[in-house]
């Protein structure tokens, strides 16, 4: 939930800000939320993943390189299938749709948020069930940095959705709605790991290779577009240290 709550304060900011989002600081929190994702994906999901195999030495690394790239094909495959608008284009992905432009922009975002709900539930999981290097602390650390990520990209969402001439409430309401999907995928991921212990180093990797599909799909393209600007560079590297940070001295 805490998650869920940092997209609905930042889709508040719609009440409180008046004309629409500069594209230099849509860009800055694009690159600060990429940090958060990179650096939650690596510290906190793909070192974790490996660690658990650590009796088998060297193919330690195999359920970190399996679950990645199951994470990574997951999310593309739900790309293909799910007709969807990203911010900033006028050009729907995925298969012929009559529903609204303004379900497809949410469409777009339930997709990107859904993998942030599955890295918080299994570092939960993981810590649950005792699992080395990680614990109730790294999973609020993952909890609290997504959520902080999270704020500016609830803004990124309702602004948006305001200048296309959506109501305030409409607008608020959209982008929150949007971050619902977060607690879903936690408990999803929580229930399968309960099932399946001996999958977990594949299911972290998985949300790890998940979180990473929308940092390169999405983030990364959306804050490089137009005017060349290294404010985006300077929000990754502030993003990550600060995801980092978290893991660290919580973890």
């Amino acid at each position: 939930m805490i998650p869920l709550l940092g997209t609905m304060l930042g889709s508040a900011f719609v009440f409180l800000m008046k004309d629409e989002m500069s594209a230099r600081l849509q860009k800055s929190l694009l690159g600060f939320a990429s940090g958060v994702m990179v650096a939650a994906s690596v510290w906190s999901l793909l070192i974790p993943a490996m660690e658990m195999g650590a009796d088998a030495g060297k193919w330690s690394v195999v359920p970190a390189v399996v679950g990645f790239l199951l994470g990574m094909g997951f999310l593309l495959l739900l790309d293909e299938v799910t007709p969807h608008l990203h911010l900033g284009s006028n050009t729907p992905e995925g298969p012929r749709s009559k529903i609204s432009r303004t379900a497809m922009l949410a469409l777009a975002v339930t997709i990107h948020n859904l993998p942030e709900g599955m890295a918080v539930g299994v570092v939960f999981a993981g810590a649950k069930e005792g699992a080395a290097g990680l614990s109730v602390a790294s999973a609020l650390a993952v909890s609290i940095g997504i959520a902080i990520q999270n704020v500016p990209e609830g803004a990124i969402i309702s602004m948006p959705m305001r200048a296309a001439g959506n109501s305030k409430w409409r607008s608020f309401l959209i982008g929150s709605l949007s971050g619902t999907v977060e607690p879903l995928g936690g408990l999803l991921v929580i229930w399968l790991a309960s099932l399946m212990l001996p999958a977990l180093p594949y299911l972290l990797a998985f949300a790890a290779g998940a979180m990473f599909y929308v940092v390169v799909e999405e983030l990364i393209p959306e804050a490089s577009e137009g005017e060349h600007s290294n404010l985006s560079t300077i929000g990754f590297a502030i993003g990550f240290v600060l995801m980092m940070v978290l893991d660290v001295v919580m973890g």
